[in-house]
């Protein structure tokens, strides 16, 4: 049972977005009856691709949270709003990814397929600390199988989200694996949050910075464009870009949060240099729905969570042993058929399945995979 869940997981993060892999209902119709954007494209053409399978439908929390009403307290300085609304973002949820091109840069475009997959997530808070906080989410999946019976529990350890106030030191995506130092001035970073965010296996993806702004009905933080790397919803299907160029919106609601996507989808050289003739094939929108609910088992997301904690903690202290050494940081993801990602996302797998775990034997294995994959240089090298 232990095998075919770990099996499960691995295809799961293989085939989704990121690690998601459930549809809407009608996602698996080949036709749609309204596509925002592209009014004159034959919406059968246009039938969104991402999730292949189906899970039961979580209840959906209605009235104001808890959370919510906390950010709403009176008499709150600016900042503590602030982190209140970076921890209204923790909890459970049904989320939703949605993600289509609106805009091709030439002649006679064809927009690609939207992608359109959704599951169920739950947001630990790791760290609270007056200036920093970390979020991390964790995907506990359950599907309809062919006799209508659910599965067990499908646990994938997805993205994570570090915010720290005041931030003057970010490190920023440039092309080809490669992470760079930039700096803030104090006035730049005066009353701003950044927030760093890492993929599933605690790699590198992109940082920025901005201001939130809070209203009565909402709260909101757009972060400054940045490069990042190609999602796994699009490096598995396309190879003629290398780099997003996205915007970033967070907005706190009521009932849960949205993430906002503005993307430039760009053509790089190695040193990160823009295509001269063609910089950008496409712009792209992304909307990422996070709705909050009730009496969805996420047990499983706790277990897997207190088993591989450790060892996680680890990955994360040796990504920010790089950034803090070196000014230029550069990840080989593969190396003669050998995946940073998979060997770093099965052990952990492995010791949460009930594996002997050894401390300092999975240290040791760290050590050597990041001397496999990743190198840094400074400045004045």
């Amino acid at each position: 049972m232990i095998d075919r869940i770990l099996r499960l997981a691995l295809l799961v993060l293989l085939v989704g977005h990121s690690t998601l892999s459930l549809s809407y209902d009608d996602a698996a119709d080949e036709s749609i009856d309204y596509l925002f954007a592209w009014p004159f494209v034959e919406t059968d053409d246009m039938a969104p691709r991402g999730g292949t399978t189906s899970g039961p439908m979580p209840e959906v929390v209605r009235e104001p949270t808890e959370r919510w009403q906390h950010l709403q307290a009176e008499g709150l300085s600016k900042v503590e709003r602030d982190r209140r609304a970076i921890l209204a973002m923790a909890g459970a949820y049904r989320t939703s990814f949605d993600f289509l091109e609106t805009i091709g840069f030439a002649p006679g475009f064809t927009p690609a397929k939207p992608y359109r997959s959704w599951g169920t997530e739950y947001v630990y808070v790791l760290t609270d600390e007056p200036g920093f906080i970390q979020l991390q989410h964790i995907l506990v999946m359950v599907l309809e199988q062919d006799d209508g019976s659910l599965s067990d529990p499908i646990v994938t350890k997805h993205w994570r989200q570090d915010w720290r106030f005041e931030d003057t030191d970010l490190h920023e995506y440039v092309s080809h694996g490669v992470w760079e130092r930039t700096t803030r001035s104090e006035a730049e970073a005066s009353g701003r949050w950044s927030q760093a965010v890492w993929q599933v296996d605690d790699s590198p993806r992109y940082e920025s910075i901005g201001q939130w702004r809070h209203e009565p009905t909402h709260s909101v933080w757009e972060g400054h464009p940045t490069r990042r790397p190609l999602p796994r919803r699009e490096f598995s299907v396309r190879d003629d870009y290398n780099v997003l160029l996205g915007t970033n919106r967070h907005t706190i609601l009521p009932t849960g949060w949205t993430h906002e996507q503005d993307n430039l989808k760009m053509v790089t050289d190695e040193t990160g240099t823009p295509d001269p003739v063609t910089p950008f094939l496409a712009r792209e929108i992304g909307v990422n729905r996070y709705d909050r609910i009730t009496g969805f088992d996420f047990s499983a997301g706790d277990a897997y969570w207190e088993a591989s904690g450790e060892y996680w903690a680890m990955v994360r202290e040796r990504w920010t042993e790089q950034f803090e050494t070196f000014d230029r940081v550069r990840v080989e993801a593969t190396i003669d058929g050998t995946s940073m990602m998979m060997t770093v996302f099965g052990k952990a797998m492995q010791i949460a399945a009930g594996s002997d775990y050894d401390a300092e034997q999975a240290a040791a294995e760290l050590d050597a995979l990041f001397e496999r994959h990743v190198s840094g240089s400074n400045a004045t090298d």
